[in-house]
């Protein structure tokens, strides 16, 4: 059992899943973070940097335009199969139970952030474990227009694509020995990338508990 365990943790290391999956695997999970509502706990960003830094080493073996694209178009279709299916789903994604995957308060979390920030959630989102996955739902469910959404979509995928994957891949040009420290650089971008996620979480429960009073 104990085995097992290490397994599947070693499993959810970026690196081992690009090596293990290859490009298929990696646009996948881009495709599943957005395109499926049990994408959130999949590890978008540090993948993608990972990814970047794995092209330059050409353990992937394709070009880094090539990688690019495909993220790209992961990253585009992820977001609109979750516009499509919140669209479906409509107000109902609000009433329905806690499951072991899904909890009531991601919605909520997003919605607080979509609230105060409109389309633009659809950008800021990208970079934002959980709101990534939740922002193009609720764009379906309030049926944002679509031109608008997939403009916020494009341009949301783009910068994020280019912030994690290409940026690692020239950084570990600039930096030498930079993938022997990947295991330090994930952590960061876990830390980083949680920050924001709690602190509008924290917010959110301090305003409905200030409402129940």
């Amino acid at each position: 059992m104990q085995e097992f365990f290490e397994l599947v943790t070693k499993l959810f290391i970026p690196e081992n899943l690009i090596k293990l999956g290859g490009v298929g695997l990696l646009l996948f999970i881009v495709f599943a973070e957005t395109g499926l509502f049990v994408g959130f706990f999949l590890p978008g960003d540090s993948l993608l940097f990972t990814a970047g830094i794995l092209c330059r080493m050409h353990v992937l073996d394709v070009s880094i335009l090539t990688l690019m694209i495909g993220l790209n178009l992961a990253a585009i279709t992820g977001n609109l199969t979750g516009y499509y299916f919140g669209k479906r789903m409509g107000p109902r994604l609000f009433t329905r139970n806690d499951s072991w995957i899904f909890k009531k308060r991601y919605v909520t979390l997003t919605k607080t952030f979509y609230d105060k920030h409109g389309g633009k959630a659809l950008i800021l989102g990208r970079f934002l474990p959980i709101i990534r996955t939740f922002a193009p739902i609720l764009s379906g469910v309030i049926e944002m227009n679509l031109k608008t959404f997939f403009t916020y979509t494009f341009i949301g995928s783009i910068l994020w694509t280019s912030a994690m994957t290409l940026s690692a891949y020239y950084l570990s040009k600039i930096i030498p020995g930079l993938e022997d420290h990947l295991g330090l650089v994930v952590l960061f971008l876990i830390v980083i990338t949680a920050i924001p996620v709690i602190t509008t979480y924290r917010k959110e429960r301090r305003e409905m508990n200030q409402k129940n009073l």
